[in-house]
This record gives C-alpha cells, sequence and structure tokens, in this order.
C-alpha cells in the first residue's frame, strides 16, 4: 500500500486557538487525488490536538469554557513545578483530545459530516508555529 505524506504549517496564537485546516487538508489529499484511502491528519507537538467539529462562533466559546473546567489553566500542575512553563494545562487538555485523526476518503473526496470541520487547537500558553502532516494511505 503507498503511502504519501504532505506538510503545512499554522500559525496559532496558543491558549486553546482553534483553528479550521478542513480546506488545507483537502488540499493536501487532492494533490495525490486518491479515489479511496485513509488518511491521517496529526499535528507535531505535545501541547495541540487534532480533531472535529463544528466550526462556529458558539462552539468556539463553549470548546475552551469545558477545557477551563476539567483542566484549568490557572490550577499549578506537578509538570509545570518541574519545567517552570506555566503549560501543564496544555499537556493534560492535548493528551485527553489527542494529536492525530483518521478520515476515510470515498470517491475523491474526505468524508465528513454536513457540519463537520477539522480543527487544530493549540492549548500552549504563547504563539506557536505548528506542523501539520497528513499521510495519505492509498
Amino acid at each position: 500500500m503507498p503511502i504519501a505524506t504532505e506538510r503545512f504549517n499554522i500559525n496559532t496564537r496558543g491558549f486553546t486557538d482553534i483553528i479550521d485546516i478542513t480546506q488545507k487538508v483537502k488540499e493536501a489529499v487532492k494533490k495525490h487525488n486518491p479515489e479511496d484511502a485513509q488518511i491521517m491528519v496529526y499535528v507535531a507537538g505535545s501541547t495541540a490536538s487534532i480533531a472535529t467539529l463544528e466550526f462556529e462562533p458558539g462552539l468556539i466559546r463553549d470548546l475552551p469554557e469545558a477545557f477551563e473546567k476539567f483542566a484549568p489553566m490557572n490550577k499549578t500542575y506537578h509538570h509545570d513545578e518541574t519545567w517552570h512553563d506555566g503549560n501543564g494545562y496544555a499537556h493534560v487538555r492535548a493528551a485527553i483530545l489527542g494529536s492525530s485523526s483518521n478520515f476515510p476518503v470515498k470517491d475523491r473526496e474526505i468524508v465528513l459530516g454536513t457540519w463537520q470541520q477539522i480543527v487544530l487547537i493549540d492549548f500552549d500558553n504563547k504563539p506557536r508555529t505548528r506542523g501539520i502532516y497528513i499521510q495519505i494511505i492509498y
């Protein structure tokens, strides 16, 4: 089974910045034009995640509020005691959500629900440039 890998960078603001990357993922897949395939979308780093959601203003506010309830930014984490970088909450959030998601490609299109977009969520406590990788398995 052939595997193709594509990469692009996204600049983020950090602090649970949610960015719709659906179009960039579609463009990467279109370069290879697979009829049927599996793709994996992955973000390199331990304080960011790949997920899906309906990318609309309400959810863009709801999701950070939900994360604040179970991994609040203003709590001291053991990670912070070790590294003194204040982003323990970001590591916890990213570990729960995960760094990759898989999607089927059918008839040359990524299979997504009507209101489903692929998003990058950067939880870190500073702006970052994130490398996003797409692997296409034919």
